[in-house]
């Protein structure tokens, strides 16, 4: 893999061309000039140390110092190196919910978008921790493994939709299960699950699998996303969600449920506010946590090549300085670099 670390220098590769157009722009008025009082063919005697072929071959050393001289400015980096460092954190796994229902508007801009700045944002504040994504709604399925790439989690997390899992409703207590699944087997690390949903139509016991979390020391947080008053479900091809009697459905918070499975090990949880972030209290609780220094992470940065392209430059450089524009009268290198060196 190639790129340059500052590619907004490599504009300055114009000057390169513009240096050349100066040097040709020169070389026709000093021709101009010396036409003005001699002939061509009366140049050579008057001016015989005089090398066309050395004006350019000078000017071109010069170029080339100045192009590589700007690249290495542009710091290109190529190839990979590993390195390694260690963490030292709890595990997160967050559990999202994407069921239509989500898409409820009593939390602006809707409850799934809303969602996702809340995590973006606690993914911000993290420090050294270990997260996971698992999305669900009618199953659950891991989106991001356990990782420290944050920056992955936030790729991830910008991609998630309601139409990622077609089939409909909450398995709540599935998402729950496979989150616990999901950590790594390290033992001595504090362990967390966040279930961010408005949690309605919740399927199966989730009650059961928060007491199968406690008993292994994992504490489950939870955020609820809506309004206890409710607010009808957007349809794809436009309108509101109806029932079999033509109804609009209401979607409606589910505080009971949440703050069960909160309570059931030790967690909390939070509504979200119409305006800060509600997971402040919930980061706060995860940082106090045991913490554990993980495995070392290995991970991936770019060789710096600007060395080369400095030491390129600056032989470019001497060579255009070492190499006059006029012969010497004791020896020729016009026959090394092929010029005939006479003409003006």
């Amino acid at each position: 893999m190639f790129r340059f670390a500052n590619s907004e220098l490599l504009w300055l590769l114009w000057l390169v061309p513009l240096y050349l157009l100066l040097q040709f722009y020169i070389r026709y008025r000093r021709r101009r000039n010396a036409l003005r009082l001699a002939s061509t063919t009366m140049l050579p005697r008057l001016m015989p140390y005089v090398s066309v072929g050395r004006f350019w071959w000078r000017s071109l050393l010069f170029a080339l110092a100045l192009l590589f001289l700007i690249l290495g400015l542009a710091r290109p980096q190529f190839g990979l190196k590993q390195a390694t460092q260690k963490r030292t954190g709890v595990e997160l796994m967050i559990a999202l919910d994407v069921s239509r229902s989500m898409l409820a508007q009593d939390v602006k801009p809707n409850r799934l978008e809303r969602a996702k700045l809340e995590i973006a944002h606690l993914v911000q504040n993290l420090k050294e921790d270990r997260i996971g994504l698992i999305l669900f709604a009618g199953r659950a399925y891991v989106q991001l493994p356990i990782t420290s790439d944050y920056a992955s989690a936030q790729m991830f997390l910008s991609q998630v939709n309601c139409d990622m899992v077609s089939e409909q409703g909450t398995q709540l207590g599935e998402a729950l299960e496979l989150a616990m699944k999901s950590f790594s087997p390290q033992n001595d690390v504090g362990r967390a699950i966040l279930v961010i949903s408005d949690g309605e139509n919740h399927e199966g016991d989730p009650l059961q699998r928060a007491e199968e979390a406690a008993k292994q020391g994992i504490r489950i947080f939870t955020l609820g996303l809506g309004s206890p008053e409710g607010a009808p479900i957007p349809e794809q091809g436009g309108g509101m969600k109806k029932d079999a009697s033509g109804n609009v459905v209401i979607s409606k918070l589910d505080e009971v449920t949440l703050s069960q499975i909160a309570a059931q090990t030790g967690g909390i949880y939070m509504r979200a506010a119409s305006l800060r972030s509600g997971l402040k209290p919930i980061l706060d609780q995860i940082e106090s946590m045991q913490q554990a220094e993980f495995d070392q992470v290995v991970y991936t940065a770019f060789d710096e090549q600007f060395q080369l392209s400095f030491l390129l430059s600056f032989l470019f450089f001497v060579l255009s300085q070492l190499l006059f524009e006029r012969k010497h009268p004791w020896f020729n290198l016009d026959k090394l670099l092929g010029g005939k060196g006479s003409k003006v």
